[in-house]
């Protein structure tokens, strides 16, 4: 008998790699999608298999954590072995706009997965992996942030998380239920949404590469993030539902980075050297110089030309609309629990995830290019 996971949050980034993961140990994945006129399972469209077919891997349900009934009545029809609870208002700064729809999707969302999993008579049965966050830390009270160290949310999302956090913890004691939170730290990919902050810095950069865009407004480029690679980290989550005793597990690199150095880091990965001056919101950066054959090697020499032209020319500036108004300035977490009960260790370095995510976007843009070269309209509903 295959054994059988449900993810909510299934088409956004982590619910994309973990079902091709789960899929490839021989799971029969069930994903809850949210209804839209629109078509949103890009990530997950290398999984879909035709309705008619018998046995398939992947099978979606439309749902929403919004919704109780409907929680209840697709545990009880796909009976999971393992629940992967992923979805959530997921933007910290859009959570200070939509606050209430936050806390009820991000906190009482939760709750609705836990009762239904009690009503239904699973807790014996059914695992739990509560996706928990590093901005649970906030204004961090010990550096680096471990399981035992105090949370301080700075942000109406992290707050939702911490009640999803606590509530999971307490059911967990009070009904004997295999629930575990993640306590992730920033993870990305080139499936990042493109309205996060390392995909808006891809996508930009590989923009002004190829002549698309000639500057990017940043918020707080001095914030410090502990980024992985979202392959990594569902690894990680895996692991956490395997182990005979439900537990809490902070899952991090151990290495905090600015927006800043991430910025030049992403156009030091074609060869294109940048230099930052001032401070606060008149801080920019300017373009310094280009490593030809590097950026013929990532880029294309057909765009050299242009570029060389653009040598001294400002592409990064700051603008306070992307200031929170509580920022978290530093987030680097302290893994030792997860590498020595789960033995799991990240096999991508920061270097290596820029890399991915150049390469991808890169080859999202000049598909853009083309098509515009080619008087097509590209209609883009992220800038």
């Amino acid at each position: 008998m295959r054994k059988v996971a449900l993810i909510t949050g299934i088409t956004g980034q982590d619910g994309a790699y973990l079902a091709e993961y789960l899929i490839k140990k021989g799971y029969t994945v069930h994903g809850i999608k949210r209804r839209s006129s629109m078509f949103n399972t890009e990530r997950i469209d290398h999984l879909y298999q035709d309705p008619h077919i018998e046995n398939r891997s992947l099978i979606l349900h439309y749902g929403d954590l919004t919704d109780s009934l409907n929680l209840t009545r697709i545990i009880g029809e796909t009976q999971p072995d393992e629940i992967y609870n992923l979805a959530a208002m997921s933007h910290v700064k859009v959570s200070f706009d939509t606050p209430e729809y936050t806390a009820n999707a991000d906190a009482l969302g939760v709750l609705r997965i836990l009762e239904a999993v009690r009503l239904l008579n699973l807790a014996h049965k059914t695992r739990i992996y509560q996706a928990s966050t590093s901005e649970l830390y906030g204004l961090v009270q010990e550096v680096p942030q471990k399981e035992t160290t105090p949370f301080y949310p700075r942000s109406p999302y992290a707050v939702a998380k911490l009640y999803g956090y606590w509530i999971t913890v307490n059911y967990r004691e009070a009904y004997g239920m295999h629930a575990s939170n993640g306590i992730l730290f920033n993870h990305e990919s080139p499936l990042r949404g493109e309205t996060f902050v390392t995909r808006k810095v891809t996508r930009a950069v590989s923009r002004i590469a190829l002549g698309m865009q000639n500057k990017v407004y940043m918020g707080n480029l001095s914030a410090k993030r502990d980024w992985g690679h979202a392959k990594d980290y569902v690894r990680a989550m895996y692991a956490i539902l395997q182990q005979d005793e439900p537990s809490d597990y902070v899952i991090a690199t151990g290495i905090t980075t600015t927006i800043r150095d991430f910025i030049r880091m992403s156009f030091d990965e074609i060869g294109v050297g940048i230099e930052f001056q001032g401070e606060g919101v008149q801080e920019t950066a300017r373009l310094t110089g280009i490593d030809e054959k590097r950026f013929t090697h990532k880029v294309g020499n057909e765009y050299i030309e242009t570029f060389r032209k653009r040598i001294g020319e400002e592409v990064v500036g700051v603008d306070p609309n992307y200031f929170r108004p509580s920022e978290v300035d530093l987030l680097i977490g302290d893994a030792t629990k997860a590498r020595t009960r789960l033995g799991w260790e990240p096999k991508y370095s920061l270097n290596a995830l820029i890399e991915d995510m150049m390469y991808n976007d890169l080859k999202l843009m000049k598909k853009d290019f083309y098509l515009k070269k080619e008087g097509y309209t590209i209609l883009n509903y992220f800038e």
